[in-house]
């Protein structure tokens, strides 16, 4: 499959929504100081995006379907590119934070484009391996986007904004390997099956996965904002620095979902693994504020990524379950707005712990998030 340009381009441009917030976070020390933002308030320009792809994909989906994929995904990453590199040329906060709002609505046009397209170029067996290739993508730019941003803003923090232009040249690239008409979906395709959806949604269970997805974003968007920030305090780490503790957490994460999390399901069962992985995420963040070496703050960031590798698949593996296969999409995708939305609220929810105590009252209140995450799981069903 790999042999397949049209797969490759679209892995590439679906790459591009994790780019969104990934390259940010390590030069967000950086912009507080030199543009003098609230500390507690920045950290709302790394997740800013996360609420526009919640609010956007769906909707973006929807127009993809009716008009033609391609007519959604080009203008978005022409627009991606755009809005991405005018964060370069902001002074102001709230200019800051309408650059990155469009920068979601973009991400999210790019999202729902570029998996609609896999869905829909392949079929059966091959549907599931491009979809798999597509997560693993995702979790290797991951790892590479925090190196990337943290190693071209460590001379000047508006370097990392010119990444996002890669936009352009992937849209180009898209435009020349997808040339010719595109089939728009009939009616009968785009029609969903709403009131099967609705009852899949609104049952205990779902509630249940989708509240702890949530939590999830909120306690992992904790170590993505606040660590950098926590480790130019204590150690006086810059840019490059930050994007390497960053990936090792991805690090982590890529390499327990790849190797150990559908083992440990299999052998403890899927609720209890999740929460084994809960549990590690709220034992790493607990001890956060403690670690004033580089090598044990490394060591901290890899397990909590593993503890998260552990619990991410495993939700969205329990709540593919609660649907048949005409739905999985669906479902899915909800799954998908709501840890968005997670992420969004990460410092909405800890940024007034911030000002009010300190990092390790954040970090602290992000252990107590994955804690209760985990104790949601044993909640009884009805």
């Amino acid at each position: 499959m790999l042999s397949d340009p049209k797969l490759l381009v679209l892995l590439l441009a679906g790459s591009l929504t994790t780019m969104a917030g990934g390259v940010v976070a390590p030069i967000l020390p950086e912009m507080v100081q030199q543009l003098h933002f609230d500390p507690g308030l920045a950290g709302i320009l790394v997740s800013m995006h996360c609420l526009t792809i919640a609010l956007f994909s769906p909707l973006l989906g929807i127009l993809a379907d009716c008009v033609g994929r391609l007519r959604v995904l080009l203008p978005s990453l022409l627009f991606y590119a755009v809005v991405g590199t005018a964060g370069a040329f902001i002074h102001s906060f709230p200019s800051a934070l309408l650059m990155r709002a469009l920068l979601g609505v973009a991400s999210g046009g790019i999202a729902a484009a570029t998996l609609g397209l896999l869905g829909s170029l392949y079929e059966g067996k091959e549907r599931s391996q491009a979809l798999a290739l597509a997560t693993t993508t995702l979790t290797i730019t991951g790892i590479t986007d925090p190196l990337l941003g943290g190693w071209v803003g460590a001379s000047v923090w508006q370097n990392t904004f010119y990444l996002y232009g890669l936009g352009l040249p992937l849209a180009i690239l898209v435009a020349f390997v997808f040339r010719g008409k595109q089939p728009r979906s009939t009616k009968s395709e785009v029609k969903p099956l709403s009131n099967k959806l609705y009852e899949i949604l609104k049952s205990r269970n779902a509630l249940k996965l989708l509240l702890a997805l949530g939590l999830t974003s909120v306690a992992m968007y904790a170590v993505v904002i606040y660590a950098p920030m926590y480790l130019k305090a204590t150690i006086g780490a810059g840019p490059a620095l930050n994007g390497i503790v960053l990936a090792s957490r991805a690090i982590g994460a890529a390499f327990i979902s790849a190797f150990g999390a559908s083992k440990l399901a299999h052998r403890l069962g899927a609720i209890q693994a999740t929460a084994w992985g809960f549990g590690l995420m709220a034992i790493t963040l607990a001890t956060i504020p403690f670690l004033h070496a580089l090598s044990w703050i490394l060591l901290s960031a890899i397990l909590f990524g593993v503890g998260f590798g552990i619990v991410l698949p495993s939700l969205y593996s329990a709540l593919a379950n609660l649907a048949p296969s005409q739905l999985k999409s669906s479902v899915l995708a909800a799954g998908i707005g709501v840890g968005f939305l997670g992420q969004f609220l990460s410092p909405i929810l800890l940024g007034p712990i911030l000002s009010a105590s300190s990092l390790s009252g954040v970090f602290y209140a992000a252990a107590g998030v994955a804690a209760a995450a985990g104790l949601l799981l044993f909640a009884p069903n009805p």
